[in-house]
């Protein structure tokens, strides 16, 4: 908007005396379609944000795992490891094995979820089993 007022101020100066009422009308016009355009982009922008929390708000609430989502989890062969002071969590063991199941390897549930090797080993496993089936 600085820019545009000193383009503005800029052209009437220099502009022939006869002149100056239509270019100031001209300019006056092209501020106020800037300025409304401008406003019209950031009351969309504002309108796509809440809009976009809205959905995360929904999503949170509802259930993170689903039957169907942990179906064919193999609960006999983890349950020996969830036991001790280092041992992950089942909910930490739930997104590993939701992630193994959409085809991720055992190096990336190593690398981003924190898990031992030999388990990861064994989620992509169990996964890819299931996803044979």
């Amino acid at each position: 908007m600085l820019t545009l007022t000193a383009l503005e101020m800029t052209v009437l100066a220099t502009a022939p005396a006869a002149y100056r009422p239509v270019i100031g009308g001209a300019l006056l016009g092209a501020a106020v379609t800037a300025f409304v355009l401008l406003a019209a982009v950031l009351r969309a922008d504002r309108k796509a944000t809440r809009r976009a929390q809205r959905r995360a708000l929904e999503v949170r609430d509802e259930p993170s795992f689903t039957s169907r989502t942990l179906e064919g989890f193999p609960m006999k062969a983890v349950r020996p490891r969830l036991q001790g002071p280092s041992a992950p969590s089942l909910n930490h063991l739930y997104t590993a094995w939701a992630f193994a199941s959409r085809g991720h390897d055992t190096a990336r549930l190593v690398r981003h979820l924190d898990l031992p090797a030999d388990l990861a080993r064994l989620l992509t496993e169990a996964a890819a089993v299931r996803l044979r089936d």
